[in-house]
């Protein structure tokens, strides 16, 4: 090789080198910012909404892993603010914490800031979102949410659900129990799937939370849904994604391809975060 042609083989060698170590450092970055033994993945689709009033985020700290979702109520105005406020919030108290055995606290104070929060850009008006926020530190799943967005744990072919949906029907079921009405009533009532607790309601008190922390298991696969994931599929359809051997990502990215496939007319915004335990 002549000593001209030499210079330009040496800088593309050092080139390809310094891209390689760049995409190497990306994905221990991207490793790390999932926190250790965790991998997240997400999907979303406005589905056949003009605006998406879903938001999410992710963070890891020294006090785990945080993933954020949150569905603004379509119904009322303001949905998209109420959901980008209410993540933004949850994930700023988050990098704040320090203790790692306040969880619960941390739910609470970060949802009443919210509901605040949103409440105050409301200015009167009428909007407001629902939330699930889930925590993974040490192998713990700890857990907060309001309204009718869902977390489970999918362990070996099963779902474990973790949270209650706040909605209307709860209530009646209650009344069903009690036997103060018929099942009928319960089936038939036109108001059944209201919701009834969210945050940027001025009657809000308070987010349900993880009565204690949830061990989780090698391979078990965190579930965050908005719901127009879980009104679009099945448990069976989302079995036949999750028991398959791609990563969260893929397996997120899947969930809503498999929603938009179904082509509903009036398909909602869905979203879904997955957090997998690696170890």
């Amino acid at each position: 090789m002549r000593g001209e042609e030499y210079v330009p083989y040496v800088v593309t060698l050092l080139f390809a080198a310094a891209l390689i170590l760049l995409v190497i450092f990306r994905q221990r970055l991207l490793r790390r910012e999932a926190g250790p033994g965790v991998m997240i993945g997400n999907g979303q689709t406005i589905g056949r909404r003009s605006e998406q009033d879903d938001y999410f985020s992710s963070v890891a700290t020294e006090c785990g892993t945080l993933a954020v979702l949150a569905d603004g109520i379509s119904g009322l105005a303001h949905g998209r603010m109420a959901s980008t406020v209410a993540v933004s919030a949850f994930i700023r108290e988050f990098v704040q914490l320090e203790e790692t055995d306040d969880y619960p606290s941390y739910f609470t104070r970060a949802a009443r800031i919210s509901n605040r929060e949103i409440l105050h850009r409301l200015g009167g008006g009428r909007g407001g979102t629902t939330l699930v926020a889930a925590v993974i530190h040490h192998s713990k799943l700890y857990w907060g949410a309001v309204g009718d967005s869902t977390i489970s744990v999918f362990r070996k072919g099963q779902f474990i659900p973790m949270n209650s949906k706040h909605i209307l029907e709860y209530e009646l079921e209650a009344r069903y129990l009690a036997g103060e009405i018929t099942r009928e009533a319960v089936a038939r009532h036109p108001m059944r799937k209201r919701l009834i607790n969210y945050l940027g309601y001025d009657g809000f008190k308070n987010l349900d939370v993880s009565p204690e922390p949830f061990s989780l298991q090698k391979g078990d696969k965190v579930l965050l849904c908005s719901d127009g994931v879980y009104n679009t599929l099945t448990e069976l359809e989302l079995e036949g994604i999750l028991t398959r051997r791609i990563s969260a990502n893929e397996a997120a990215e899947e969930i809503i391809q498999a929603v938009e496939d179904k082509g509903y007319k009036h398909q909602d915004n869905a979203t879904v975060m997955i957090l997998e335990q690696m170890r």
